[in-house]
């Protein structure tokens, strides 16, 4: 009885060890095919995905104080600046928001805006700048209206917003369905902030200060675009290729985890 035992042990034993490493062989054939994968894309294409950038083309709206600009923490029409302030509007293409956003290139001088305005009882004074940005950043088939920034002084009631300053001096606007603002005086005359891929802002170069100086020739295009034609010759490559060994890595791990249950 107890031979009779043992050999059926021994046979379902050595079942479920044929079945195991049976199992183990398929998963190392599948792994090996992995990590062939892989190794077998070319490196161009590995790196050219984080490449694509994703760019916007829109107005963005700035705070001016003591002569510099910063990016705004709500939307033009909920904001409600208050008496000797500047607002700012500049048209460009961008990836980040935030950080890389092109700044108006005027700076943010209230005196110099609505020094010849005299104050009025009950009204508050608001100068505003429009960059309507260069031509390298305008849609197709159109172009800024004009080169330099536009300024002007807006006196409106106190509890009046950026939005109804701005339409107090640079009419017709155009929003869209979201309220997002995407024309100043009719520019653009279509779109509204349109994502571009790999965008390559022409104004704004990342890693350089965007230029605020109220000469407009301070924007110096022709070394922005230089700079950006630099840094796609050095290609993002160190993201792509440590993603691809961390890959390789757990894929060489998961074949010698086969390996050793076959043994």
């Amino acid at each position: 009885m107890h031979s009779v035992h043992a050999r059926t042990y021994t046979r379902t034993r050595t079942r479920t060890s044929t079945s195991a490493s049976a199992s183990a062989s398929a998963r190392t054939p599948l792994a090996l095919g992995v990590l062939a994968l892989l190794l077998s894309l070319p490196l161009p294409l590995l790196a050219a995905s984080p490449a694509l950038a994703a760019g916007y083309r829109y107005w963005s709206y700035w705070d001016g104080a003591g002569g510099q600009w910063s990016y705004a923490t709500q939307g033009p029409s909920t904001a409600r600046p208050a008496d000797g302030s500047v607002q700012g509007f500049r048209f460009a293409v961008s990836k980040d928001a935030a950080a890389e956003a092109a700044r108006p290139r005027a700076a943010a001088d209230f005196d110099a805006v609505c020094s010849a305005t005299p104050a009025a009882a009950g009204r508050k004074r608001v100068a505003v700048v429009v960059d309507f940005g260069v031509p390298a950043d305008a849609p197709a088939g159109d172009a800024p209206p004009q080169d330099a920034p536009r300024t002007a002084c807006a006196q409106l009631a106190p509890e009046a917003t950026a939005a109804e300053a701005l339409a107090e001096v640079a009419k017709p606007l155009r929003y869209n369905g979201a309220a997002l603002l995407c024309a100043i005086s009719g520019y653009p005359k279509q779109g509204c902030g349109e994502q571009i891929a790999d965008a390559a802002p022409a104004s704004s170069t990342p890693g350089s200060p965007a230029p605020q100086s109220g000469d407009a020739a301070a924007t110096d295009q022709a070394s922005a675009e230089k700079a950006e034609k630099e840094k796609e010759k050095e290609g993002p490559w160190v993201g792509p290729l440590a993603g691809l060994a961390v890959l390789t890595g757990l894929v060489a791990a998961a074949v010698w985890r086969s390996v050793q249950r076959r043994r």
